[in-house]
């Protein structure tokens, strides 16, 4: 069942549990690494609707480029789109993606919602 997308950073914890809850319930999703694969903003704009989330939505605000770099600025939701676009690090994770409908998988038991 590759009809979920699962947007993935390998390295955290919540994305590894993520995908393993999805597994362990008989889903293998199509796995999408996207810090080695990033959103384009017309994506990230595909899948921000169907979170029905702003780009500050799902930004990392505990990351430090966001802390040490973005925080003060003001900038429209495409700004912020392409500020996404280029910086995947600040994306938060996961996303699961099944049809017309996303969620971001925090905690990861949110991803079930999806099947």
């Amino acid at each position: 069942m590759k009809d979920i997308v699962y947007y993935h950073n390998p390295r955290c914890a919540k994305s590894r549990e993520g995908l393993k809850l999805l597994r362990e319930n008989g889903v293998e999703p199509r796995v999408v690494e996207y810090l080695k694969l990033p959103l384009s903003p017309a994506e990230l704009r595909s899948v921000l609707a169907k979170l029905n989330l702003s780009p500050l939505d799902i930004i990392r605000k505990k990351e430090t480029l966001y802390r040490e770099k973005l925080s003060q600025l003001t900038l429209n939701e495409e700004e912020w789109t392409q500020v996404l676009a280029d910086n995947p690090i600040l994306m938060e994770r996961p996303i699961g993606v099944k049809g017309n409908k996303a969620v971001v998988g925090r905690p990861p038991e949110e991803l079930l919602k999806l099947i």
